[in-house]
């Protein structure tokens, strides 16, 4: 997470890029199409910028324009796959997670933090359709999730706590944890124990076991898990069959972090 220390001066900051990928960003699984009106009110930008902005981003192949409403092209995915494509974590984590899924014939991903949510850079099905949200640059709410909660552990407690303060959990399903000191138990319970076991909190159906990913300096930077189907897996076999094969590839994809 940034830090105060972190935010550059306004000089040099070009509001124009800023603004033009905020109006990316405000189209999602929800709002496949917007008009210019809901481009500005999600934006907070006027109804002319929105339109040059939206103008602009039509013209560079980002956007289509049909009867008055704006949607995604394919080519915005170009922005997402120069980052799967330059970074090292992705690229040195998808053998390993080859490796991990198809030994346990489970699926498995690794994730990064992005402020309050946990993007997945990696994954692997091994046969298994699980989730689909275990795919290359699919965004979850953090605290529901293993690999989220397996972040927010490894968090300096001062910015934990500012997490928790601003977090709204939401009951996604009937085992999602709402309560805020219930939630900080299980991060506290995952730094402690050194993995996060979450049980269907964000899809009936979906349990996932992660533990953390350090790179040379003992930093956190990333979590791994393993995703199973409830009904193929109970909790107690899953810590027994999944975690001694996580941690197995944990150790080898520190040593290249």
């Amino acid at each position: 997470m940034n830090t105060e220390n972190d935010v550059p001066a306004k000089r040099d900051m070009i509001a124009g890029l800023e603004k033009g990928l905020q109006v990316i960003e405000a189209f999602d699984q929800e709002r496949g199409r917007l008009s210019i009106a809901e481009v500005a009110e999600r934006t907070g930008l006027t109804r002319a910028a929105a339109r040059r902005y939206l103008i602009t981003l039509t013209h560079l192949g980002y956007m289509r324009h049909e009867n008055k409403l704006f949607s995604l092209t394919p080519m915005v995915l170009r922005l997402g796959q120069s980052y799967l494509h330059s970074a090292r974590l992705p690229r040195l984590a998808q053998p390993l997670l080859y490796r991990l899924a198809y030994s346990v014939g489970e699926a498995a991903s690794v994730g990064v933090l992005d402020h309050d949510q946990l993007v997945c850079v990696a994954a692997v099905s091994a046969g298994q359709l699980v989730s689909a949200t275990l795919q290359p640059g699919t965004r979850v709410p953090a605290w529901c999730t293993a690999n989220g909660r397996m972040l927010l552990a490894s968090l300096p407690l001062d910015q934990l706590d500012a997490f928790l303060a601003r977090v709204v959990p939401e009951q996604i399903t009937e085992h999602t944890i709402v309560g805020k000191e219930r939630l900080a138990l299980e991060i506290a319970r995952a730094r402690s124990q050194g993995y996060a076991l979450v049980d269907q909190e964000l899809e009936l159906g979906l349990r996932t076991m992660a533990v953390p990913l350090k790179n040379f300096r003992g930093e956190v930077v990333a979590a791994m898990n393993i995703s199973v189907h409830a009904a193929r897996m109970p909790l107690d076999q899953m810590v027994e069959r999944c975690l001694p094969a996580l941690i197995k590839m944990q150790v080898e994809l520190n040593a290249l972090l």
